[in-house]
């Protein structure tokens, strides 16, 4: 007599559906078990006693020729010198490829004074391409004793001191000093860049009050510009001198913060030098007060012929 099956000897549901799918699910189970022995693998090629007992078989690998760094391009850099990028690089030519790190030298490189951001390729051709991007200084600013580069939009930029490259960038930016001259420099330095002859001249721009300029020059003169105005009295200076040569004349000051006249003060005659007569040898008696020589005042421009002579020393709005 047949005895039928009872309902404990009958398959799961979830066994029947892995008998079905036995085929599908060797693939699977076989995929994961070399994924897991890659990640031991990976794992264990990061420990030091296994990579020294591996270099050997590596330096064998690497040794040919095709592997191996071949050359290194740089290129945007003007004021980062190309010493301080080879060392960030810590590679050089003859170096294997494979063992340059890429992230590792852009980090270092993005450290380095004037660099904004790096792009870096390695190829295994044995190439490795820089290309650095500078946030390039554009004044120098001489605030409370101490003398900082800044950005067009007054910003500190970091440097390394007056060494190298970076005492190239303090000798040929243009020299800004008090307060506010960091963030009110850019107007400036771009009207001046428009009269070339006028900014040969120009050593330093002085922020008076944080609300005019005073210009310094070459031979110590001082040009005091008018608040707000500064394009119209640097381009009227301009066509002053290429008519004039004002600028090459001997000044001590020259006085634009009025918009009808141009004042200037000159420099007193050189006094002669005492003489030596019969050995004389009693101190000559200094000149009365009322017989030194007084400095001239007299208008420039030719809008100012009618205008009253001002005194240049007065000033009235500092």
């Amino acid at each position: 007599m047949r005895v039928p099956p009872s309902p404990a000897d009958r398959p799961s549901r979830i066994g029947l559906f892995l008998r079905r799918q036995k085929r599908l699910l060797r693939p699977i189970a076989g995929l994961l078990f070399l994924a897991v022995l890659g990640g031991a693998g990976y794992i264990s090629l990061k420990i030091p006693a296994v990579q020294e007992q591996l270099a050997p078989l590596r330096d064998k690998l690497l040794g040919t020729s095709a592997l191996r760094v071949t050359s290194i391009h740089i290129d945007g850099a003007q004021l980062t010198s190309e010493q301080s990028i080879r060392d960030a690089l810590g590679v050089e030519v003859g170096d294997p490829v494979l063992d340059f790190s890429v992230s590792a030298a852009r980090e270092k490189l993005d450290t380095l004074p004037f660099v904004d951001h790096v792009t870096i390729e390695r190829h295994l051709s044995g190439e490795i391409d820089v290309h650095i991007t500078e946030r390039l200084p554009y004044a120098v600013w001489q605030h409370q004793g101490h003398f900082e580069l800044i950005d067009k939009q007054g910003n500190r930029v970091p440097d390394q001191g007056m060494t190298g490259k970076d005492a190239e960038a303090f000798t040929k930016l243009p020299l800004v000093v008090g307060d506010g001259a960091n963030t009110s420099a850019a107007g400036l330095i771009d009207i001046m860049a428009q009269e070339p002859d006028v900014k040969a001249r120009v050593t330093a721009a002085v922020r008076v009050s944080d609300r005019r300029w005073n210009l310094t020059l070459r031979d110590g003169a001082t040009v005091l510009l008018p608040e707000g105005e500064e394009a119209p009295a640097i381009h009227r200076l301009a066509k002053i001198n290429a008519t004039t040569r004002l600028l090459d004349r001997p000044v001590l000051l020259i006085d634009m913060r009025l918009p009808d006249r141009l004042t200037i003060k000159e420099k007193p005659p050189a006094s002669p030098p005492p003489s030596d007569a019969g050995n004389n040898t009693q101190d000559t008696p200094a000149p009365h007060k009322a017989d030194a020589p007084k400095p001239v005042s007299h208008p420039v421009h030719p809008a100012a012929k009618e205008a009253k002579k001002d005194n240049p020393e007065e000033n009235p709005d500092e």
